[in-house]
């Protein structure tokens, strides 16, 4: 079974909470998991997340008692083409989990990338890490490198640092500059943190562009240089503390 954390300070929490933490499975996963009556305290299956504990003692999973704390710990993977950032897929398409190399402990994605987009994926055991992460508030800084079809200009792209609407939805402040362009294609580097679903690929349609190939070249410190697709690894444990310290 997944890890526990230890007693966590400031009271009760939610059980959903304190299972994702110890990597158990996402707090929405673990929400599916409970409506399954797969997850049980002191022998009774529970019927909400919303469930208050100080610790996960007597809590089992499928029938097993969820272990001590384990080490948070951080992957670099990079991410091959045609692999869908989930566990299985109803439709048989390959997942993340069909290219990782076997013997790694349990882990979960921060974030996702689409199907057809490659490039740095983090994978932590540490659902708080996993969240933290994701959240728009924390600032994270993705970094894309998108080769696309179509002719768009400097000006255009720097317009992006202001935001832009599409369809309703508002995509935050981007950092994007021209890197080349190879006859009818260019090459556009993105910095951004929201990382909104296909957001890349829905501002540069946008202007007017077909995105071809679509890489996520960085998040935050973490780069996807020296990996080759479907490589993977471990992210040092100072350097992982080190960011931790950085963020919000």
């Amino acid at each position: 079974m997944p890890a526990a954390p230890q007693k966590e300070d400031g009271g009760p929490q939610r059980i959903a909470k304190l299972l994702a933490r110890a990597g158990v499975a996402s707090r929405r996963e673990v929400e599916r998991m409970i409506a399954e009556g797969r997850i049980a305290l002191n022998g009774e299956k529970l019927t909400t997340p919303a469930t208050l504990v100080v610790d996960l003692n007597g809590v089992t999973v499928d029938g097993k008692a969820v272990r001590p704390a384990a080490e948070t710990r951080l992957f670099r993977f990079y991410k091959p083409q045609r692999a869908l950032t989930a566990a299985t897929d109803p439709n048989g398409r390959p997942t993340i989990y069909d290219r990782l190399p076997p013997g790694l402990p349990r882990l979960m994605p921060v974030g996702r990338l689409d199907f057809m987009t490659e490039g740095l994926l983090l994978l932590t055991n540490d659902g708080g890490l996993k969240r933290q992460l994701e959240l728009p508030r924390t600032g994270v800084e993705r970094t894309y490198r998108a080769r696309a079809f179509g002719q768009v200009t400097q000006d255009a792209l720097e317009r992006l640092a202001e935001g832009v609407t599409i369809e309703g939805v508002h995509y935050g402040s981007i950092d994007a500059n021209l890197e080349r362009r190879t006859g009818s294609n260019c090459w556009i580097e993105m910095r951004l943190t929201e990382g909104k679903n296909r957001e890349v690929r829905r501002v540069l349609a946008h202007l007017g562009l077909q995105v071809s190939r679509l890489i996520r070249t960085a998040y935050g410190p973490f780069t996807v240089d020296d990996l080759e697709p479907g490589q993977v690894e471990e992210i040092g444990q100072p350097e992982l503390e080190g960011f931790r310290k950085t963020l919000k």
